[in-house]
C-alpha cells in the first residue's frame, strides 16, 4: 500500500485539480490523507467533498496553524503502519495516472532503493536528466555526486519522488527543521546508505506560476542557492578533495554572478532576506564585497543586450508600484 499524503493551506484554486489526479491512479491500492492547515479559503471544503466520496481519502484537520514543514512532518507522521511507500503530492501540484503504478513497481523490483524520482514538468518544460537509458537503479553515492557535479539532476520537490515508508518512520522528523531547502537535504542525508531508482517517463507536474508553496521562491534564484548550500553542506562526503574544490568554486561564482544581475534589476528587500536566511544556514554571511565584480559584469551584459535588460527592469519596477498599490 502506499500512503499519498497532501498537505494543504488556502489552495482552493488548484487542490481540486490535485486531488483528482491521485484519484485517477492506475495503481488502486492506496490510502489518501488529506491534511488541513487551518485554510480560510474553502480548501477544507474541496477536500471534505472528496473525503465523503471516497473511503481511502482521510481528512485531517490542524488545531492551529503550523509553519509549513511542521504541517509536512505532522502529516507524513499519519500515515497507516501498513504502507510500504509514501507519496507526497503538494497541493498546488499533479500526478499522472501512471505515476504510483510505475515508482512503486521499481522499488518493488530493487528493495535497496530508498526512495524513486522520475522525469517530470516544472511548468512547461521537462525536468530529469543525466540517468542512461535502460537505467533504474544508482547507487545513492552516485546519485548525489551527479547532482553535485551538475551531471544529474531529477531530485526536483517531495511531488516528484516516491519514498520507502520505512525511510519516513526512521527519520523524525522527517523533514529538518530550521532549513531553508529541507526535502533537498534529505536526499542527500538519505541516500548515504542506499539506492536511488529512476523512471524514464514524465509522472508528475510542478507548479511555478502561483505563490503558495514553491511559485513564491522561483523569483528568489532558489535553485542556483539551492546548489551552493547542498554543496557546501554534503560536497565533502562524496566528491574528492580536488573536485569538491573545484565544485565550489564554480558554484560560488555562478551563485554571485546571479546576485549581481538581481542589483542590477534593483530586486527587492525580500529576496535579500531569503539570500541572508539561506547561507546562515552553513554559517556565511551576504558579502557586497564580493557581489561587486559581478555586478559590473551584469551592467556589461545588459549594455550589450539593452532590449531584454530594459524590459526586465521595468517589469520589476512596475512590478514594486503595484505591489504598492
Amino acid at each position: 500500500m502506499v500512503s499519498v499524503v497532501t498537505p494543504f493551506y488556502n489552495t482552493a484554486e488548484y487542490l481540486r485539480e490535485c486531488i483528482e489526479s491521485v484519484l485517477a491512479q492506475t495503481h488502486r491500492d492506496f490510502e489518501y490523507l488529506l491534511v488541513n492547515n487551518c485554510s480560510t479559503d474553502g480548501s477544507d471544503r474541496i477536500a471534505a467533498e472528496y473525503a465523503a466520496r471516497d473511503p481511502r481519502i482521510r481528512l485531517l484537520h490542524n488545531r492551529e496553524f503550523v509553519g509549513q514543514v511542521e504541517n509536512y512532518n505532522g502529516a507524513v507522521a499519519q500515515i497507516s503502519p501498513q504502507s510500504r511507500y509514501v507519496k507526497v503530492v503538494q497541493a498546488d501540484d499533479r500526478i499522472f495516472p501512471e505515476c504510483l503504478a510505475r515508482m512503486v513497481a521499481l522499488a518493488d523490483r530493487h528493495p535497496t532503493v530508498a526512495l524513486v524520482g522520475s522525469n517530470y514538468l516544472a511548468g512547461s518544460r521537462v525536468m530529469g536528466f543525466g540517468v542512461a537509458p535502460g537505467t533504474e537503479v544508482l547507487s545513492g553515492r552516485e546519485t548525489c555526486r551527479g547532482h553535485m557535479l551538475g551531471t544529474l539532476g531529477f531530485f526536483g520537490t517531495p511531488t516528484t519522488l516516491l519514498y520507502r515508508a520505512d525511510l519516513v518512520r526512521r527519520r523524525q522528523p522527517f523533514y529538518a527543521l530550521g532549513r531553508l531547502h529541507e526535502d533537498s537535504e534529505l536526499c542527500f542525508e538519505a541516500l548515504r546508505d542506499a539506492d536511488c531508482g529512476f523512471v524514464h517517463q514524465v509522472l508528475s507536474f510542478m507548479r511555478l506560476d502561483n505563490e503558495s508553496i514553491l511559485g513564491g521562491r522561483t523569483s528568489y534564484d532558489w535553485q542556483e542557492l539551492d546548489a551552493y548550500l547542498l554543496l557546501r553542506m554534503y560536497g565533502t562526503e562524496y566528491l574528492t578533495p580536488s573536485e569538491y574544490r573545484a565544485a565550489v568554486r564554480r558554484r560560488r561564482r555562478r551563485y554571485l554572478r546571479r546576485l549581481g544581475e538581481a542589483v542590477v534589476l534593483l530586486r527587492e528587500k525580500e529576496y535579500w532576506n531569503y539570500q541572508r536566511r539561506g547561507l546562515a544556514t552553513i554559517g556565511e554571511q551576504l558579502q557586497p564585497v564580493a557581489v561587486a565584480p559581478y555586478v559590473v559584469g551584469a551592467i556589461g551584459r545588459a549594455m550589450m543586450r539593452p532590449g531584454p535588460a530594459l524590459r526586465l527592469l521595468r517589469s520589476r519596477l512596475f512590478a514594486e508600484e503595484d505591489g504598492r498599490g
